[in-house]
């Protein structure tokens, strides 16, 4: 039985909210059980200097959780001086996965940065993020759109992303904190609505997993971001 009492193949409840943001041009406040994130899309007329002149857009995220998102309160890391290591690989995994579906040169020269707020966390931050921002990212794109910014959509298919685990020797969907603290296996899938792969990450964390055990999370992140990406479609109808 798994602590939330869900079968192993069932996500927890998922919504997404938008238009959440009343000055950013895309926002999303998606929740993944009692995994909360506020997801904002700001459209920049600038993009880094390195890709001026190159008839090309750029998507690119930042990623962070409040003080109070988790039991204790964990120091804001611009108190610190400095971004964690955990931090700049989430925001790079998101920044990567969703421009793995833009077709970045029909953006024109501008750059459009994701905000990833996390204001609860209770596992699978980094999955919740990536699924809300891209409902963000979809906005973004529309209000350009209605202001003839761009010509066509850039967005070529959804992204979403879930997390998976081997948790008490059976392989289970969608970890929340109490699994993801004691899972023998955890792992990451971010697949496009096509239901091609766009990253895995898969760690041992106490015993080495099988290929079949891998293959069995991967059919189980296969239903489930299949499902998130249905969630996705309603919620920009």
């Amino acid at each position: 039985m798994r602590p939330s009492r869900r079968q192993p193949d069932e996500l927890r409840a998922v919504s997404l909210e938008r238009g959440v943001v009343k000055y950013a041009e895309g926002s999303c406040f998606v929740k993944f059980g009692d995994t909360h994130v506020l997801v904002t899309a700001s459209l920049e007329e600038r993009l880094p200097p390195w890709l001026k002149g190159q008839a090309r857009g750029w998507v690119t995220a930042e990623y962070g959780m409040l003080p109070r998102a988790t039991h204790e309160r964990t120091r804001r890391e611009a108190s610190a001086g400095k971004q964690g290591g955990r931090t700049v690989e989430i925001q790079r995994l998101i920044g990567r996965s969703l421009r793995s579906v833009v077709d970045l040169p029909a953006m024109g020269e501008r750059q459009i940065s994701i905000d990833c707020d996390v204001i609860q966390a209770d596992g699978g931050t980094r999955t919740a993020s990536i699924t809300g921002a891209w409902v963000a990212l979809h906005d973004c794109f529309a209000w350009m759109r209605t202001r003839e910014m761009i010509k066509t959509n850039p967005l070529r298919d959804h992204i979403a992303a879930i997390s998976c685990g081997v948790y008490n020797n059976v392989a289970v969907l969608d970890l929340d904190y109490a699994e993801d603290s004691e899972a023998e296996t955890d792992a990451n899938f971010v697949m496009t609505g096509a239901g091609k792969i766009v990253e895995v990450q898969a760690t041992a964390e106490k015993t080495p997993f099988s290929e079949e055990q891998l293959l069995a999370l991967l059919a189980l992140a296969r239903k489930g971001i299949g499902k998130l990406i249905d969630l996705q479609k309603i919620a920009v109808m």
